[in-house]
């Protein structure tokens, strides 16, 4: 069951996302003066998503004449967001709209529901309809939607970058020219789960060693969120970035993914060098722009 895609899937999703689009979006944005730069101004928008949940993201503009091109950094598996990630350089924000979005249960994003982490895995899995994964698909889709909306945004270079909920987002919504990402968590979870003791993924084995009969239940949950299922509606230019050689998920391991994707895809094996894997993507991003050299941070200068 776990390498089946739903019978259902379409429908699930579909339903999601006509929930979604039956919420206007209602953005609120304020000028955050101690983000800015000499190159850039800060915000913070508010913006409703699934549920009439109000959401937060960071949008950095240029200075000058736009329209800019664009990095949407999707939600990852933490309780806090900033501008732009840790490490990166802060003038990226001189060439580059960037839009960094607090889904629901991130801080900035936390009311009235607060995620734990660990357990925002586990939170409604025995139940597709109440997992809470879900809610953050959606509020990635929809913080697309409000980037998108702005006039600055070259609608021409937009780039998804994070991990498994920026191919979600590539997969359930259009407008994303490419797609940074490598899958952590939603790519064959349970078998990902069985061979670590390591976390996230070691809720999952909580979970199940603690309700011994949900495993079926959990299995099914999980498959709606499974890349591999969304990986043909990705039609944007691709960077995949993979696990080191002969890891859970190399190369090799990834090959079921990679072929199952729609747009033109390049597949990146770590290094194991925070460096030289954070230089080629920087690279790859820059050149698919059409930028002659990524801007990189000092320590990497």
């Amino acid at each position: 069951m776990a390498d089946n895609k739903p019978e259902d899937f379409e429908q699930y999703w579909g339903d999601t996302l006509g929930e979604l689009a039956a919420l206007p979006a209602r953005p609120e944005i304020e000028a955050v003066p101690m983000r800015d730069t000499d190159s850039a101004t800060a915000y913070g928008v508010y913006f409703t998503g699934l549920g009439s949940y109000r959401l937060f993201a960071y949008l950095s503009i240029p200075k000058g004449e736009g329209p800019f091109p664009a990095l949407y950094y999707t939600a990852g598996y933490g309780s806090v967001v900033t501008p732009i990630p840790q490490g990166a350089s802060n003038d990226i924000r001189s060439r580059h709209i960037t839009f960094s979005i607090a889904a629901r249960g991130s801080r900035n994003a936390d009311k009235p529901y607060a995620a734990s982490f660990p357990g925002l895995l586990t939170d409604g899995i025995e139940n597709p309809a109440n997992y809470r994964l879900r809610g953050i698909a959606a509020d990635c889709v929809r913080g697309l939607e409000v980037l998108l909306a702005r006039p600055e945004v070259d609608a021409s270079r937009v780039v998804l970058i994070g991990a498994d909920m920026a191919l979600l987002t590539a997969g359930l919504a259009s407008g994303a020219s490419h797609v940074v990402a490598g899958p952590a968590l939603l790519y064959k979870t349970l078998e990902m789960a069985e061979a670590t003791n390591a976390y996230p993924l070691q809720e999952i084995n909580d979970y199940l060693r603690l309700h011994k009969k949900a495993k079926t239940a959990v299995t099914r949950t999980l498959s709606y969120f499974d890349v591999r299922w969304h990986a043909p509606s990705i039609e944007a230019t691709s960077l995949l970035k993979a696990g080191p050689v002969q890891s859970a998920t190399d190369k090799i391991a990834l090959a079921s993914l990679t072929t199952a994707i729609s747009g033109p895809v390049t597949v990146h094996e770590s290094e194991n060098s925070g460096y030289k894997d954070g230089l080629f993507a920087d690279k790859w991003v820059s050149s698919q722009l059409g930028f002659d050299a990524p801007i990189l941070p000092e320590h990497w200068r």
